[in-house]
């Protein structure tokens, strides 16, 4: 499992990389203006309804099914099943999608209302999100593919993909000079990315022989549990999402820049998330379900212990960086062109609040493996709401005095109250183990994290001194590598000596 998820978790984070790129690009190109708040929008329309029909609840209702009827039939009706509901899903999805770019000016009131009173902002998000929203319909026949390549153990396709929606938005800003502006450049890139993603994964279930061919829809077994799973986890998606949009309408009623603050630190802060997190919950969901499947109950928690440990491990610089130097790491990543210092500074503070609810967020998705292995997707529905709960109230009390890091960390706090309910509820069903390796592995990353937070507050500065001599542009880039090599060698250095003196289990 863990060569799965370093495979994973290394494409996923050539993705977060080149998704720096084009942020970068972004950043220099839009700025964090009117332009940017426009696109920002116009993006993350299609990726919530994405990440509530599409990476969200449909995976976490079609893998188990579909590795479930792997283990207890056969390739044959797996496939059968996965046929139908690529049918459903393309249909669902289509239907959804011509309506939406009909009814686009009704969908950007309800999630940016602020922009209503800048006419040419609003008439700009308009049509930057009726080109972008399509990428939806693509994007979730993706995830159905990708699923159906991860349960027979096919990863690294699927998890390359989203590479090329950075890469098409980086090739359409640089010729934006075709456009009317940037920001329609960019809308363009999102949308050419849905259909490479798809053509990218496609290719690959035909050429080795488990492309899921659309086929009638039959309410068979399968199709019946995956129906019933799938409801209560687009609810709980749609609950995750209904947070991000309190985001999006609260951050729009702010001055300008504050949605595009958020966005850009949201992406910093979805580095480790997407990298390891999501890597980790990607390969030990169908690894769960395969075991509670066989009735390997005892094996199912072990591989979990084991992913929450490396997540973990992997998660705790990210941590300790977004909670002492956010500012610097904002200023090194994103400061130049249309990004002055002054958007650092703001995106700093957002990165330091959303820092506060990261190991939260990385742990969620491998501890909502004890249920969705189970097929039990109404039990994660519950925390994710009360968490959400607390998410929006904080959001609400918040906005008005600490403005968009106020918002940030109201959804760090609803991310804790979500991971603690999980855990509990897990526990009292004995469908969560921890064990004392586990315990020695955190003790031993606590260890480590304590000199790499002093390093970061009091190494900085110098590390800034000893690049002065490097053109201005690069200065601060410059001094963030320096800082986070010796930081990453203190780390697991530190942490190398205590797993080995405490005698954690790696293996």
């Amino acid at each position: 499992m863990f060569r799965s998820i370093a495979s994973v978790g290394g494409l996923t984070a050539l993705s977060r990389i080149t998704g720096f790129i084009r942020d970068i690009v972004i950043a220099a190109t839009l700025g964090n203006g009117m332009m940017a708040d426009a696109f920002v929008v116009a993006q993350r329309l299609p990726n919530h309804f994405r990440a509530i029909f599409g990476e969200g609840a449909f995976n976490n209702a079609f893998v188990p099914t579909y590795a479930g009827t792997l283990e207890r039939t056969d390739t044959a009706r797996a496939q059968k099943f996965a046929g139908g509901v690529l049918t459903l899903m393309a249909l669902v999805t289509g239907i959804f999608s011509v309506l939406a770019i009909i009814f686009m000016p009704v969908m950007v009131d309800l999630l940016a209302p602020g922009f209503r009173h800048d006419p040419a902002k609003f008439e700009l998000t308009v049509a930057l999100t009726r080109i972008a929203f399509p990428y939806l319909f693509f994007i979730v026949l993706v995830t159905l593919i990708s699923g159906v390549l991860n349960a027979h153990k096919r990863f690294a396709v699927a998890a390359f993909a989203p590479v090329l929606l950075n890469l098409s938005v980086i090739a359409a800003l640089a010729v934006a000079y075709l456009f009317p502006n940037a920001a329609y450049a960019a809308a363009f890139g999102v949308l050419a990315a849905g259909l490479l993603e798809f053509l990218l994964v496609a290719l690959d279930a035909k050429m080795h022989g488990v492309w899921p061919k659309p086929s009638k829809i039959t309410f068979d077994a399968e199709t019946k549990l995956f129906l019933k799973t799938l409801g209560p986890a687009i609810i709980g998606s749609a609950g995750v999402q209904i947070a991000m949009f309190a985001d999006t309408i609260i951050a729009s009623l702010l001055p300008t820049g504050a949605v595009a603050s958020l966005y850009y630190a949201d992406r910093l802060y979805q580095l480790p998330v997407g990298m390891i997190g999501l890597a980790a919950g990607t390969v030990l969901l169908p690894t769960m379900s395969k075991h509670v499947a066989a009735g390997r109950f005892i094996d199912a928690h072990h591989q979990q212990n084991r992913a929450m440990l490396l997540t973990l491990a992997l998660s705790v610089p990210f941590f300790v960086g977004f909670l002492t130097i956010p500012t610097e790491i904002m200023k090194a990543l994103f400061a130049r062109g249309a990004f002055t210092d002054a958007a650092a500074r703001e995106a700093g503070a957002v990165l330091a609040a959303y820092g506060t609810g990261l190991l939260a967020i990385v742990l969620i998705r491998p501890a909502v493996a004890s249920f969705y292995s189970r097929n039990d997707t109404t039990t994660p529905l519950i925390a994710s709401f009360a968490g959400i709960g607390v998410n929006v109230v904080l959001k609400i009390l918040l906005f008005r005095s600490e403005g968009a890091p106020g918002l940030a960390f109201a959804t760090a706090t609803g991310a804790w109250v979500n991971l603690i309910l999980l855990v509990l509820m897990a526990h009292r069903r004995i469908w969560m183990d921890f064990d004392a390796n586990l315990a020695r592995g955190v003790a031993a990353m606590a260890i480590a994290a304590l000199p790499l937070a002093a390093l970061f507050m009091f190494a900085t500065d110098y590390a800034n001194s000893i690049t002065q001599t490097l053109p201005v542009l690069w200065q601060a880039p410059a001094a963030l590598v320096v800082i986070g090599a010796v930081g990453g060698l203190l780390y697991f250095g530190i942490l190398a000596g205590g797993v080995k003196a405490l005698r954690v289990r790696l293996r």
